[in-house]
């Protein structure tokens, strides 16, 4: 056998493997402000907000916004503290994992905001 055609099994082959490893992990679900707020868990739709997190993360400057533009913009969140606000993501499409956006508050700006996977 050839050098050129072990490569380009071999290449094929890395190729295949990175697409399932890849596959479900990696979406383009544009962030919607009023699915986000109307989410409901369901087998049809499990993982829709943790999908919508990177378009949210690339298109929303966050750190800028108040705690009403928050609200506005994601609505009540699950969990509520004075300076705190927690999101709950559904499935990461890791397992049996899933996910939780946390917003921290100062002066009622947001000053950081992370996202779980556990």
């Amino acid at each position: 056998m050839s050098k050129k055609l072990k490569y380009g099994i071999l290449t094929i082959g890395l190729l295949i493997l990175i697409g399932f490893a890849l596959k479900g992990k990696v979406t383009h679900e544009k962030f919607d402000s009023e699915k986000w707020k109307n989410w409901t868990e369901s087998e049809t739709e499990w993982s829709l907000r943790w999908d919508m997190m990177n378009s949210l993360r690339n298109n929303y400057d966050l750190k800028r916004m108040s705690k009403n533009e928050i609200l506005k913009l994601l609505g009540e969140p699950e969990s509520k503290a004075e300076n705190e606000f927690g999101y709950y993501l559904g499935s990461s499409k890791r397992g049996i994992n899933t996910g939780r956006l946390t917003i921290k508050f100062d002066n009622n700006k947001v000053t950081d905001f992370s996202v779980w996977d556990g």
